[in-house]
């Protein structure tokens, strides 16, 4: 809402604009009326809608043209003053000043008009009569009020209705000629429903709407109340009520009531509360709070309410329960954002199931990566959800943690992290594209299936290290040797794969190791792509095992993911592991213990998390 009003009085000499103004503030009428009273601010605690307002007067014998026009632009709502015995003022309104506003102003964004008819005092007639075809030609005159500033009539309610006007304007709601609500505002009202229908069954039940209730009004409506309005609903809209619950239909009804009954606050109130501006767009400071301040060699992540909450949008858009979203039922869940914000290559990032449909560990593990690659754009997405609303939250940035420096980690030798990024580097075709979607638990036959196009750089998924689930975030950074940025190598792990059957592979990650990584603290593996091919004796002075073990790293890993069933994931683990502890000696690395402590961890809590989602599946 806007933080001030601006409010300008123009009409005819002598129709009483400056009387007004000075009956408002003084409460009396004045005596001695000068040509124009000087520019009064009503502070914020004394106006009804507690926003600072600036009332601003106007006087021919005073001001020139060019400052009338300044005033004009300036203002965010105009009275036009016509006293109701004369009859030159009225018609002065439409041959005069409606056009001279028109000219002033932005033919897209027309200020708001109010017709005051002063004088009221003075005539036993109304002037309604001769107004209202005025206000039935000009969309932008908002309604027109009877006043008489030497009785003091309808002073106040002139310059509330003035300041409505502007805060709850009717021009972005509705087209009165059409007697219908604007696109825009059926498009809004459409994602607040849909955000507040919990249970995405198309229908607010009676909780859902006291939620509703509470969240933009601050007060529970009453049974009673609640069996009114429907009531009002299911006489004027067929539809509008289905299984004693509130339809879409019947939603955009009583705002459509409201507006035609002058209570657009009503409607600004909700469109407000669920995060939009003057232009029903969603508020920059809505979508990208700005709380949220991520310092150098810190990431950031969901933390638990934020997980909870999209489990339960999951939830409920998977209608047929079987833990993944079909095409269809993820249309359904992006309904609330103005574009999808998921291509294909989302599918090749995270698990999928046999169908292709990103499964309950998918959505989470695409949040999980959207998060930590670009946490911005996480808050608007969680914006679009509602995620403040319906968490009770004062912004997105409630559902985001943000770690400790790195270097405190190390020093510490633990961190409270669960997010580990391990950039993956490799010549051209020596496997780096297949581990990444061995990870996501696919063999070399299905990995063939998948579009050139819709192949991604990115694969995330869960690991589980003494028994704590992690996130592991793998990136295949692109093999041009000279132009590596610092994003990547920013990580929390190197993996340097080489083709085992290519002669020439494993210089290249020789050549990366040593002039990039050699001297940091960051934990490297070297990985033996392909290891079901023939080994071939690697063109270089070193053999990878005497360079792993001149340089301290662990033996290289033989990998391949042309199985029969899914790929193993004991590497993932290990790559985790490492991510976790990289203050763990090599000697410890080396330590076959070491190892099998950590993948009997990962196997007992794999089974336990697979039981206990069965169950929570169950209860649903």
């Amino acid at each position: 809402m806007r933080k001030d009003v601006r409010i300008l009085l123009v009409g005819e000499p002598k129709v009483g604009k400056t009387s007004l103004i000075m009956s408002l503030v003084s409460e009396e009428f004045p005596q001695v009326v000068p040509y124009r009273a000087e520019e009064i601010t009503i502070p914020a605690d004394v106006t009804p809608e507690r926003v600072p307002t600036h009332i601003v007067d106007y006087s021919e014998a005073e001001q020139t043209d060019e400052q009338l026009s300044s005033e004009i632009s300036k203002a965010n709502v105009i009275c036009i003053v016509y006293a109701v015995n004369n009859k030159k003022s009225i018609e002065k309104v439409t041959s005069h000043w409606i056009p001279l506003i028109n000219d002033n102003t932005d033919k897209d964004s027309r200020v708001p008009v109010i017709l005051v008819g002063n004088k009221s005092d003075l005539v036993e007639h109304s002037s309604m009569e001769t107004i209202l075809p005025v206000m039935n030609q000009y969309t932008e005159i908002e309604t027109c009020v009877e006043c008489s500033a030497k009785n003091l009539k309808n002073i106040s309610e002139l310059f509330y209705y003035a300041q409505k006007a502007v805060l709850h304007p009717t021009g972005p709601l509705y087209c009165p000629e059409e007697k219908q609500m604007k696109l825009a505002c059926i498009k809004a009202l459409t994602r607040i429903f849909k955000v507040s229908d919990l249970d995405n069954d198309g229908i607010l039940n009676d909780n859902e709407l006291n939620f509703f209730q509470r969240t933009c009004f601050n007060a529970p409506l009453a049974s009673q109340a609640l069996e009114d309005v429907k009531n009002v609903v299911r006489k004027n809209v067929i539809d509008g009520v289905c299984d004693n619950g509130l339809t879409l239909k019947g939603f955009l009804f009583l705002h459509i009531l409201f507006i035609q009954r002058g209570r657009h606050e009503t409607t600004w109130t909700v469109l407000r509360r669920f995060g939009y501006d003057d232009d029903l767009e969603l508020h920059q400071d809505y979508l990208f709070p700005l709380t949220l301040k991520v310092p150098p060699d810190c990431t950031t992540e969901l933390n638990h309410n934020a997980y909870l909450f999209l489990q339960s949008v999951f939830d409920k858009h998977d209608k047929d329960r079987d833990c993944a979203l079909s095409p269809e039922e993820l249309k359904d869940l992006f309904d609330v954002f103005p574009y999808m914000p998921w291509g294909p290559d989302v599918n090749n990032t995270v698990c999928t199931n046999d169908q292709d449909w990103i499964t309950y560990q998918g959505f989470l593990s695409q949040w999980t990566l959207t998060t930590y690659l670009d946490v911005q754009r996480c808050l608007e997405y969680l914006g679009y959800l509602g995620y403040s609303i319906i968490s009770e939250q004062e912004s997105q940035a409630a559902a985001i943690t943000v770690t400790r420096d790195k270097k405190i980690d190390l020093q510490k030798k633990q961190t409270q992290r669960s997010v580990f990024r391990c950039n993956i580097f490799g010549d051209s075709g020596s496997g780096k594209s297949g581990f990444l979607q061995a990870f996501l638990g696919r063999n070399l036959t299905r990995q063939n299936i998948v579009s050139e196009e819709h192949m991604s750089y990115y694969a995330i998924s869960t690991a589980y290290v003494y028994g704590q689930e992690k996130y592991l975030l793998l990136h295949e950074v692109f093999p041009d040797f000279d132009v590596l940025s610092d994003t990547d190598l920013a990580c929390d792990i190197v993996c340097l794969v080489y083709d085992a059957s290519n002669p020439h592979s494993f210089e290249y990650c020789a050549r990366v190791f040593k002039q990039y990584f050699m001297d940091t603290k960051t934990p490297c593996m070297m990985i033996a792509a392909k290891s079901d091919l023939q080994e071939t004796k690697q063109l270089y002075a070193l053999t990878p095992l005497e360079f792993c073990r001149k340089h301290k790293m662990p033996p290289p890993q033989a990998f391949t993911c042309n199985t029969a069933d899914a790929p193993c994931k004991d590497i993932y683990t290990k790559l985790t592991t490492m991510a976790m502890h990289p203050h763990v000696t090599q000697a410890d690395l080396k330590s076959s213990t070491f190892w099998l402590r950590v993948s009997v961890g990962a196997t007992v809590f794999a089974v336990l998390g697979f039981a206990m989602y069965r169950v929570l599946l169950k209860q649903r």
